[in-house]
């Protein structure tokens, strides 16, 4: 199950408990249950709250809160650590970046600023506290739960994150989400043999868009242009509003020489980002 209970949050986020409650009927994310149908948060649903509790400070109308909430909800990256995002209320714009440019949940009359990498250091201590709990009895929980569990600690220990993810591989061999997701981990690690088995893996049970796109890096990396190209396109198959693939097989095609496969992933790459502004 999710890690953080609601006092917890209560005590980390300096709202009350009653306000946690009232935002997660309010239907704008959807809590897990405990074994006595109390709520369980994880790390988004944190990051959702903390921005909630900057808006009550703010004096922002409960109204609008639910609203902006609503919105930023759609747009955070799901199955993915957060910490690399950051969140401003300037004016009247939330606006969520990921080192890119910026797109916009909401409107409203309201100031914040807070970088969720600084964020995961203060909810550090509550997803270790589920990480020992979950080590001490393993079996209670499910693949999905070892799973979401992971994407908690990766803004507190990729070492622990990657043994979550192993022990949702074990008990689920074809989630192809946490090989993806383990996989990711060796890469940025630089462990790209590592890497590779793990997106191949999640490749063989599902067309998963992240595990081609990924893989189809480490393939260009090592200069298997027909390889990467491939895996490019198997991305696309599977995602076709997938722009980085585009990106990439515009890019590569243009280098093949292929013009016309370059211009239409170019075309599909500019249709998605002017569509989307500021996301790839």
């Amino acid at each position: 199950m999710k890690g953080y209970t609601t006092r917890d949050v209560a005590s980390l986020l300096g709202l009350t408990e009653g306000q946690i409650r009232s935002y997660a009927r309010s239907g704008f994310f959807t809590p897990a249950r405990g074994p006595q149908n109390e709520y369980r948060f994880d790390f988004q649903d944190l990051v959702l709250l903390r921005t909630a509790a900057a808006l009550v400070r703010a004096r922002v109308p409960a109204r609008k809160i639910t609203t902006a909430l609503a919105k930023l909800r759609d747009e955070l990256p799901q199955g993915r650590s957060l910490t690399e995002l950051r969140i401003t209320a300037i004016g009247e714009d939330i606006v969520v970046s990921d080192g890119g440019a910026p797109w916009e949940p909401e409107s409203g009359q309201f100031h914040i600023d807070f970088q969720v990498a600084d964020f995961a250091t203060s909810v550090e201590p509550l997803a270790r506290g589920a990480a020992d709990r979950a080590e001490e009895a393993p079996g209670e929980r499910s693949a999905d739960e070892w799973y979401t569990l992971a994407i908690d600690l990766e803004a507190v220990s990729v070492v622990e994150a990657a043994r979550a993810y192993i022990q949702a591989i074990e008990l689920a061999p074809d989630h192809s989400d946490a090989r993806v997701n383990l996989g990711r981990l060796f890469h940025e690690d630089g462990r790209l043999e590592d890497a590779e088995e793990q997106y191949r893996a999640a490749l063989d049970s599902s067309e998963n868009a992240f595990a081609a796109y990924n893989l189809g890096l480490i393939l260009e990396n090592r200069r298997e242009i027909i390889e990467a190209l491939s895996a490019y396109e198997r991305a696309v198959a599977a995602d076709p509003n997938l722009a980085d693939a585009h990106f990439n097989l515009a890019r590569l095609h243009e280098a093949t020489g292929d013009a016309r496969s370059a211009i239409r992933h170019f075309n599909a790459y500019r249709l998605l980002t002017q569509r989307k502004p500021g996301r790839r």
